[in-house]
């Protein structure tokens, strides 16, 4: 029984949702609409592509640092003890 209660209200609710959806006032506002969010939505790819890439570039940049660093103190002549 309250199994049933809640398959009517779903479907109840399914279809209300889908009256609302179906009184659009305009098709072409709909585009629009459309057209705007594609527009968002491609802004925000961008800045994400942009930071990963900065990231990127930064973390290249510090592990070449890091890499020249070893480099160099490994080809760095040793102090030797002068003979006596």
């Amino acid at each position: 029984m309250k199994k049933m209660k809640w398959t009517a209200w779903l479907l109840l609710a399914s279809c209300l949702g889908l009256v609302a959806q179906s009184n659009s006032e305009n098709p072409k506002q709909d585009v629009k609409d459309a057209a705007s969010s594609a527009g968002k939505a491609a802004k925000k790819t961008g800045h994400q592509v942009k930071h990963g890439t900065q990231k990127g570039v930064h973390k290249t940049a510090k592990a070449t640092r890091k890499g020249a660093q070893k480099l160099e103190n490994k080809t760095e002549p040793k102090a030797s003890a002068t003979p006596k």
